[in-house]
């Protein structure tokens, strides 16, 4: 059999076909895999893993989630406790980007219409089984981000069987979301720990193949975990329809991805040639294009 280069890091495993790439280090660079090391991402494993095929072209799917100022249309019951287009966009050599979008405050766009007890009843969790259904009570003068740190803390160690001691507010809370070239997307915070893979059809260049995989914390005593089985929906199914699946979350996947529909016969029909993006919000869209024009090159 043909050999692969393979190397192995934070509990992954990544494989390149070309014998002559660098090494992983290399093409990640080192403030990144500095990142990466610091997440601890191997004291992880999956609960959760389902699969959906769509009909849009791999790169517009990875593009649905590179910039957080969509929530305003998109999900909109979500933005009374999304910063959505006060999130921050980094970037990191030419294959690792980043954004970090605050929750647990009102959105800019919103923020005379929404009070602090509103900001509990519209966050959304990836995993909400760890709070129990139940809502923490804000008292005279108490922000809502910092009661729902300090109970989130809490009640994820009680479930996880986890230390969290150690862990910002903003580990704890925000969407922290990194994308390594070209197809993984790596959400290592605790309220939404996820990881994205995006694959095109190798039959059709205008379907893909998106997973959504949920991370946990593996217990701090060492007793067995089981790591999940992908599931695999078909076309008119819900996110929502998987086995283990917070439903609201499901909800927010299936927006996030209906958009897709429209995205590519809108490229097919255009008649500009070529996209216009936002000089901050889309600096994600763009870093990952800039990266695919070089390769095609």
């Amino acid at each position: 059999l043909p050999e692969a280069k393979v190397a192995l890091r934070g509990g992954f495993v990544f494989i390149n076909m070309d014998h002559d790439a660098p090494s992983l280090e290399d093409y990640f660079g080192p403030a990144a895999m500095a990142h990466f090391d610091a997440w601890k991402l191997e004291n992880r494993y999956l609960y959760l893993h389902v699969q959906k095929s769509y009909p849009a072209n791999w790169k517009l799917t990875v593009e649905a989630f590179h910039e957080a100022y969509h929530v305003g249309d998109t999900h909109p019951q979500v933005a009374p406790a999304n910063g959505d287009v006060n999130s921050q966009y980094d970037v990191y050599g030419q294959h690792v980007n980043r954004f970090i979008s605050t929750l647990g405050v009102v959105s800019p766009k919103l923020r005379d219409k929404y009070s602090e007890k509103d900001i509990i009843e519209n966050f959304t969790l990836g995993d909400s089984s760890s709070m129990g259904g139940t809502k923490p009570e804000l008292k005279e003068g108490e922000r809502a981000r910092q009661v729902m740190a300090d109970m989130f803390r809490d009640m994820f160690e009680k479930a996880t069987k986890a230390d969290l001691s150690a862990v910002s507010d903003t580990e704890l809370l925000d969407t922290y979301s990194y994308t390594f070239f070209p197809n993984l997307y790596i959400f290592p915070g605790i309220s939404l720990p996820m990881l994205y893979r995006f694959r095109p059809d190798p039959r059709n260049h205008r379907r893909c193949i998106y997973e959504v995989m949920f991370m946990r914390p593996r217990p701090a005593d060492g007793s067995a975990v089981e790591t999940a089985e992908v599931q695999v929906l078909e076309d008119h199914q819900s996110f929502s329809e998987a086995e283990g699946m917070d439903p609201g979350f499901g909800h927010i996947l299936d927006q996030d991805t209906d958009n897709l529909y429209a995205q590519q016969e809108g490229l097919e029909a255009s008649a500009k040639a070529g996209l216009t993006l936002a000089d901050y919000q889309e600096i994600r869209v763009r870093h990952f294009e800039q990266a695919i024009d070089r390769y095609m090159a």
